[in-house]
């Protein structure tokens, strides 16, 4: 809002690393304040709060009674913080803010249930993953759009290495992937490939970062650090000049979505503040489902989805970990761990809940690095 009144007055609020600092600011500011109010409004309007997994690690029953829906915190405080610093005539900005909005939504409704009900069980999974597909291919469905029908978006800096499956000029550049750590190969699978790609990227991404959550603090950390790597990426990547110097695929008007990241790295911290051991409210899968899905369509967005497998190595672990779990045991009938996600093994394991967390934290912090250097080694 305020960019669109007052850029041509103040010539800082054309820069978008200044608005990303002030949403950022905004968004911890409003969540170190009200913060408050809003857990003890939750826990009024709860009552039991959040019902604890029987199965789970017996550690978790003391934790009876801690409200839920802490995303819609989060949500809050990173939107306001979006809509007074945004550019909000940006179309990446309202792509991705409907994608975090939608999976809140259905983070929101499978919440809702559980606390209503007192059962783990929530919304159905497969509504679940119908609705998040149904968000995703949207989202992918009109990014493509916009960069097949940009011409900055088509220019590939230096040669590039492309095997084109459809002739079409739609699927020319919105229809490729961006490879790390090599220079100018842009493979081109074509616009309906990538689409899908996307939609997995964004729904995996979600579930992902929802299986992460299970413990206090454990979740909201990492999202912090992926954000905070993707907003430096992001920027990059829509700033021509250092696109070019990088060797990166520049993609037009897609660093304003850097003031998105910054606002959930803001509400991040605000909410770590309530959210630290022990946890006086949970992110929930309001929560979990919105920042990682956030953060999977700005990766599309940005033609970066294989980094981001790198960036947020910490949650793909957590994700895998549950799918070997599932599998080996339909397969074998054996389990490969002792319980899954990968998290509650180490708490079986009889590791405190403090060193997990921490040593998690500790792993993100090397991915993200590892991920920030497929800019450069080239």
């Amino acid at each position: 809002m305020f960019y669109e009144l007052f850029h041509e007055k103040f010539n800082l609020l054309n820069y978008i690393t200044f608005r990303t600092g002030l949403a950022l600011a905004t968004a911890a500011l409003i969540l170190f304040i009200f913060g408050r109010p809003m857990i003890d409004w939750m826990r009024s309007k709860q009552g039991r709060g959040q019902p604890i997994r029987k199965l789970g690690p017996e550690s978790h029953m003391a934790k009876q009674g801690t409200p839920t829906m802490g995303g819609a915190m989060i949500l809050t405080a990173v939107s306001l913080g979006v809509f007074l610093w945004a550019d909000l005539s940006n179309h990446y900005v309202w792509v991705v803010m409907a994608v975090m909005l939608g999976f809140g939504a259905i983070g929101f409704v499978d919440d809702y249930r559980k606390v209503k009900k007192q059962a783990e069980d929530g919304l159905s999974s497969k509504i679940r993953l119908v609705a998040e597909f149904i968000i995703a291919g949207i989202a992918c469905y009109y990014i493509a759009n916009f960069q097949s029908n940009g011409a900055p978006n088509t220019n590939l800096l230096g040669e590039s290495i492309a095997f084109p499956f459809f002739k079409n000029a739609l699927f020319n550049v919105a229809g490729g992937f961006n490879l790390p750590f090599f220079s100018n190969i842009w493979i081109d699978f074509g616009l309906i490939v990538v689409v899908l790609f996307g939609m997995i990227v964004i729904v995996g991404f979600g579930n992902a970062v929802n299986f992460t959550d299970g413990l206090d603090g454990l979740a909201i950390m990492p999202v912090m650090i992926a954000s905070a790597t993707f907003g430096l990426i992001v920027y990059l990547v829509g700033n021509f000049k250092f696109a070019e110097y990088l060797q990166l695929h520049f993609v037009k008007d897609v660093g304003e979505t850097a003031v998105i990241l910054g606002a959930i790295l803001g509400a991040g911290l605000g909410f770590l503040w309530w959210n630290a051991p022990p946890a006086q409210i949970f992110m929930g899968d309001t929560g979990s489902l919105s920042l990682g899905g956030t953060l999977g369509v700005v990766a599309v967005a940005s033609k970066h989805e294989f980094v981001l497998a790198i960036v947020g190595f910490v949650f793909v672990m957590e994700l895998l970990s549950v799918v070997a779990q599932v599998a080996s045991f339909k397969l074998t009938g054996k389990r490969v761990l002792l319980m899954a996600p990968l998290h509650h093994h180490f708490e079986k394991l009889h590791w405190k809940e403090p060193t997990i967390v921490i040593r998690f934290w500790i792993m993100a912090t090397i991915f993200a690095l590892i991920g920030l250097t497929t800019l450069k080694l080239r």
